[in-house]
């Protein structure tokens, strides 16, 4: 059996901004009732998190779970952990109307920190990532140049980026173009 790998294996580049594959993360979709008391339960037994407010993203020591759409978060679990995370919750919302499906191996993580992260992100996402406007614990879905993805920033600053695995090595080079001292605000 082969050893799992991120679609960047382990990629870094350092300029205004150090971007970052940050390695395996287990994901899991979940689809139901926000407002159900036993989906936030399987949310905080799953994670340790709660079910974060819209546009927000609940993080906790080993866990996270951030808010994708009014029906749906995106729970962050230790990557060896995902398959039983996921059959955990399914257990736990037998009775709702409600779906967890493991994403791990579809998607890719990145960080992206030091003092140029919030131009770095600025160039290619249009989203207001003033420090006025944007804030440890926000949480957007949006495009990335061409790419959708989803970002939020942690309480030191620095930035974490999912997308789909299948532009893991695309997004890597836009966020690295981005960071890089010379470039141009139009990267793509």
């Amino acid at each position: 059996m082969s050893n799992p790998v991120t679609a960047t294996n382990g990629a870094e580049f350092t300029g205004i901004a150090t971007v970052k594959d940050a390695g395996l993360q287990g994901m899991i979709t979940l689809r139901g009732d926000l407002s159900s008391s036993v989906l936030g339960a399987a949310v905080k037994a799953a994670t340790g998190a709660e079910v974060p407010a819209q546009g927000k993203v609940s993080v906790v020591e080993g866990g996270a779970a951030a808010w994708m759409s009014p029906d749906e978060l995106l729970l962050l679990v230790p990557y060896g952990e995902a398959v039983a995370k996921t059959a955990a919750l399914a257990e736990a919302l037998s009775g709702e109307h409600a779906l967890a499906a493991n994403v791990s191996d579809a998607r890719s993580y990145f960080s992206i920190s030091g003092a140029g992260a919030r131009e770095t992100l600025a160039k290619i996402a249009p989203v207001d990532l003033s420090p006025e406007a944007f804030a440890a614990g926000d949480f957007r879905r949006s495009r990335t140049a061409q790419v959708a993805a989803a970002f939020w920033m942690e309480e030191d600053g620095s930035f974490r980026l999912v997308c789909f695995r299948s532009v893991g090595a695309y997004m890597f080079n836009l966020l690295s173009n981005a960071a890089h001292p010379q470039s141009a605000v139009d990267v793509y």
